[in-house]
């Protein structure tokens, strides 16, 4: 054997006990609740707080600090498409960049999403949601702008529900909603 190799070979090797021993990765801890107890008490709960914190007419503030509250320390929101060459793109984002990125279309057009159908799985902690949502600037529009299924994952920590993560794409021509995620 080659004396690199060897060695790459004996430092592997030495390695691995020592990352064995070592203490597990830190875990984050929830900070102490701060939803109101109806916005966090069931799956259910915590997905209609979203859509209805997110929702509300032009010029309409929304409330910020109950759309923190819904969310884990470490939770992410990711909208996902296409870029203009068709390749896919997704966007990572924390609940207070979203708030900067989306308040002011928010604010200016007017945005009223909301859940048309679901599909759920829990297991113990966790739970992930398919929720399908349509999307209007005013609640008296005759069609939705825009439709698109959300991605929700959520966790129980024993005392209340947090949203990890809502990863969404909306509804194109060539991504039509499937038959099994509409009402």
């Amino acid at each position: 054997m080659r004396p690199s190799i060897l060695a790459a070979v004996l430092v592997l090797a030495c390695a691995a006990p020592a990352a064995a021993q070592q203490p597990p990765a830190s875990t984050v801890e929830a900070p102490a609740a701060a939803a109101a107890s109806a916005d966090a008490a069931s799956p259910e709960a915590v997905v209609a707080a979203l859509y209805d914190v997110i929702s509300g007419d032009a010029g309409q503030a929304r409330d910020w600090d109950r759309f923190r509250s819904l969310f884990h320390p470490t939770a992410r929101l990711m909208p996902s498409g296409a870029d203009r060459e068709g390749r896919g793109v997704v966007r990572s984002v924390t609940p207070d960049e979203y708030i900067a990125r989306s308040e002011p279309f928010l604010l200016r057009e007017g945005f009223h999403e909301r859940e048309i159908a679901r599909r759920s799985e829990r297991f113990g902690r966790i739970m992930h949601v398919w929720s399908t949502y349509e999307t209007l600037h005013n609640l008296s529009d005759a069609a939705p702008f825009a439709r698109g299924i959300n991605s929700i994952q959520l966790f129980h920590d024993g005392a209340r529900w947090w949203i990890l993560s809502v990863y969404w794409q909306a509804e194109t021509p060539d991504a039509p909603l499937p038959a099994e995620y509409l009402p």
